[in-house]
């Protein structure tokens, strides 16, 4: 995302109305869908979008320079400092938390807590926060909340104690984070204003920036990992960077004939492709790794050339943040509605993270098959023992749901496993009574 728009804040819904209105349809790029919602022809606030979560509910939360809004598919619901007890109007980073809890970040007024009933803010004066301006956040595997803050380093919150990670402290080499992500293995990645970029795996600092690596540009602006693990580094002003662990790759102006060097943002759908919003006058771009695609106002439906932020739904829509232009729906094959998934034959074998988790007593699982298969799901108690067998027949290719009710079960952590002819996962789950 590019920080030109994190000075921004938020506020949400206590008993707001909510607004349907008829978005703009544009067929373009060989007729594929784009559905553009704006301050015209929506209940949206401002044209000007800094952030977009998904929810598990398939619901969009949407960061904007006027306030938060809650999307989900017909109705918006908008949440200002005028009707709720959120500090700032400007919001510059959503991550969202099992079912109900959204931690968002402000630009002036530090991290707010929403779980769709009770508000709990967090700034300076109450709290271990550093500094009031969040520039990112994410959640790992432990409910920790990692906070990334303009001049105040990084920050762990565990929902009780307050760790704080800075250059006075720590490995960390700058105080001013732009990005974070986490891999599988929970280890942290951090993106920093000039101090390139840090991994953090609990204990020991690792540092690449442009001096001891193929970094090409200590300012890292967005941070996306893919599905083999590899990092993709969206930089200020030397392009994209695939790191696979050893080798660096980079993609500029150079190498791709990109409009501009800089990257604000990256996301990564289903099928592996990269999805980039690239300058301040640039382009959303899709490089599947080995061609690139660029989507422009001239040849595509895309309202304005700089995209600030990207998020990917379950049904393969890009959900699109632009500066001036408001928010952008776009689906190669056509957008399609939360209604209308369960119609939708996958492209690959694919098991959802239960939700909600943690969760009491229950929680749903989803999974996608490609072809008819006979599938088998398995939930499993932290020793490896069967707790649960919910599924074991033959299906068609689709998408599905199972719910699984622990009403019976001790707290704890559980395991639930999928075969489907040769694919096989695992997921955890928590369970919390």
């Amino acid at each position: 995302m590019s920080k030109t728009f994190l000075l921004l804040s938020l506020h949400l819904l206590i008993s707001i109305p909510e607004y349907s209105q008829s978005p703009e349809r544009i067929n373009k790029n060989n007729g594929a869908n784009w559905i553009i919602y704006n301050t015209s022809n929506s209940a949206l606030p401002s044209n000007t979008i800094s952030s977009i979560a998904i929810d598990g509910s398939g619901n969009k939360w949407i960061g904007t320079g006027g306030g938060l809004v809650k999307f989900n598919g017909t109705n918006f619901i908008v949440a200002d400092t005028n009707n709720s007890d959120l500090p700032d109007d400007g919001i510059s980073s959503i991550a969202i938390e099992g079912s109900n809890t959204k931690w968002i970040g402000t630009g002036n007024g530090g991290l707010a807590k929403f779980d769709n009933i009770k508000w709990t803010l967090y700034n300076k004066s109450n709290s271990g926060l550093p500094d009031n301006f969040i520039t990112s956040i994410c959640i790992d595997g432990d409910g920790n909340k990692w906070i990334g803050t303009w001049n105040g380093g990084l920050t762990k919150f565990d929902n009780t104690n307050w760790t704080i990670y800075n250059g006075f402290n720590s490995g960390l080499p700058d105080n001013n984070i732009f990005s974070l992500a986490i891999d599988v293995n929970s280890n942290k990645w951090i993106g920093t204003y000039h101090g390139g970029l840090a991994k953090f795996d609990g204990t020991n600092w690792t540092i690449y920036n442009t001096s001891n690596s193929g970094l090409p540009d200590n300012a890292v602006n967005c941070l996306a990992i893919d599905g083999n693990g590899n990092k993709w580094v969206g930089t200020r002003t030397k392009g994209l960077a695939k790191f696979d662990g050893t080798n660096w790759t980079i993609y500029n102006t150079s190498n791709l004939g990109l409009l501009e060097d800089l990257i604000n943002c990256v996301a990564i759908d289903g099928n592996g492709n990269k999805w980039i919003g690239i300058g301040y006058s640039g382009c959303l771009a899709k490089f599947d790794g080995t061609n690139w695609t660029k989507y422009n106002s001239g040849n595509s439906g895309l309202p304005d050339n700089t995209v600030n932020c990207l998020a990917i739904d379950g049904n393969g829509n890009k959900w699109i943040g632009t500066n001036l232009g408001g928010l952008a729906v776009f689906n190669e094959n056509g957008v399609v509605s939360i209604e209308d998934k369960s119609k939708i034959t996958p492209n690959t074998f694919l098991i959802a993270q239960n939700y909600p988790n943690p969760f009491n007593p229950s929680t749903l699982i989803s999974y996608s098959l490609p072809i008819a298969s006979k599938i088998k799901l398995i939930v499993y108690n932290a020793i490896g023992q069967t707790v649960k067998i919910l599924e074991n027949e033959f299906k068609n290719a689709g998408n599905y749901s199972v719910t699984f009710n622990a009403g019976e079960l001790t707290s704890g952590i559980y395991f639930y496993k999928i075969e489907a002819g040769q694919f096989s996962q695992v997921k955890k789950m928590m369970l919390i009574k």
